[in-house]
């Protein structure tokens, strides 16, 4: 009898420091014939930023896209009310997969995907509420587009669901490295005689006996073909990858292309700039 006395006392008391439940910071899934998508968020951080990810759950076959997603994909977009105290300030993407050969060519992923969003809040405190219209594509043979509405409310003092900033933590993780001294760009260079922009690269010592994959993303206007490796082994790398620009302007001059590059299990991202 005393030893139940002593474990129902200790129980009260662990109850007593312990929060009441745990709050979930994730919305709804919103479902369609490929897959399902859900944005999954934190708690705001001091400086007003909060963690969060687009989760995308493909079904077996089926693939989204990359923020470059070819001739006749569609990229991730999300789209916040203003009127939840929460602003988008950008997406942020895994290195991908090409597949398809010829004008069929394109980038993404065939496996579930999430994708880390930077959110800041607008206000200067208290609750804060997520609504989103998400826009996206999925794809099996062709590309099917889907849209849904999310929200996700986050209100002061509440507890996250650890298994939801797992799951962010997790994504965050997996997003391509800064450039290093072993694994950088060495020189970038836009020949617009031949339609090419032409590379110099460095992979790390880990992975300089294997191939690389390298992915460029611009501006609306600006396309990239698939890149043509110069040597198969070794650290310093060249490659070419031509570009095809619409309308009238010919020239990447000031325009902003992201990089990605990866090499064995490492990934690398920079933005290049050209004069």
């Amino acid at each position: 009898m005393k030893m139940a006395q002593r474990i129902a006392t200790a129980s009260l008391f662990l109850a007593f420091f312990l929060p009441a439940r745990s709050y979930g910071a994730a919305s709804e899934w919103v479902t369609s014939p490929g897959g399902d998508f859900r944005i999954v968020a934190s708690q705001p951080k001091p400086d007003g930023a909060i963690p969060a990810i687009l989760e995308v759950r493909l079904n077996p076959g089926w693939k989204t896209y990359w923020r470059d997603p070819g001739a006749s994909g569609i990229p991730p977009q999300v789209t916040l009310d203003p009127s939840g105290g929460v602003s988008l300030q950008s997406i942020r993407f895994p290195v991908p997969k090409t597949f398809g050969e010829g004008p069929g060519r394109y980038t993404g992923y065939d496996v579930p995907v999430a994708f880390p969003l930077t959110l800041k809040r607008t206000g200067n405190g208290g609750d804060v509420t997520i609504r989103a219209s998400v826009f996206l594509g999925i794809c099996e043979d062709i590309c099917i587009p889907v849209q849904g509405d999310v929200t996700v409310a986050l209100k002061s003092g509440e507890f996250d669901n650890p298994l939801d900033g797992a799951r962010i933590e997790k994504a965050f993780s997996a997003l391509p490295e800064q450039p290093s001294e072993n694994f950088r760009v060495v020189n970038a260079k836009f020949d617009a005689a031949a339609g090419m922009v032409r590379l110099e690269f460095l992979l790390p010592p880990d992975a300089a006996a294997g191939s690389a994959d390298l992915f460029l993303a611009g501006p609306p206007g600006v396309f990239f073909g698939k890149p043509v490796f110069h040597g198969a082994q070794g650290a310093e790398r060249r490659a070419d990858v031509p570009v095809k620009l619409s309308g009238k302007d010919k020239n990447i001059a000031g325009k902003p292309i992201t990089l990605t590059l990866r090499a064995g299990s490492r990934s690398m991202e920079t933005m290049l700039a050209f004069d």
